[in-house]
């Protein structure tokens, strides 16, 4: 089996795990108010889902993106301003996505908040 499905595997293993409290049954009879209540936690899940897959999706970029210059302008020094240059917009361009997946994580969970609390 590959590492990277091991690894992937495992990740979503521990999400479970960690996620069961929250998802633990409800008490028979709960009315709208434990409805609701279930749905900001549903919401929040969700939304620790997206930035947690944002950021390692970003985290793997970059490192391919720093990798890549790394060998670039080792195989020719004299191209290294421009490859640095292409690089840090890379990058910049990268964690740029991930803080839109911050920003609507915030956006889900302000709404859900304001709309279920």
């Amino acid at each position: 089996m590959n590492k990277k499905l091991k690894a992937l595997g495992l990740l979503v293993f521990f999400a479970l795990v960690a996620a069961a409290p929250v998802l633990a049954q409800e008490a028979a009879g709960a009315g709208p108010s434990e409805a609701k209540a279930s749905l900001y936690k549903l919401s929040i899940i969700v939304g620790g889902a997206i930035i947690t897959l944002a950021a390692a999706a970003g985290a793997f970029c970059q490192a391919k993106a720093i990798s890549s210059a790394c060998e670039g302008i080792s195989r020719n020094p004299g191209a290294a301003p421009h490859i640095r240059f292409l690089l840090l917009l890379g990058l910049i361009l990268i964690e740029t996505l991930v803080i839109y997946a911050l920003l609507v994580t915030f956006i889900i969970l302000m709404v859900k908040w304001g709309q279920y609390a």
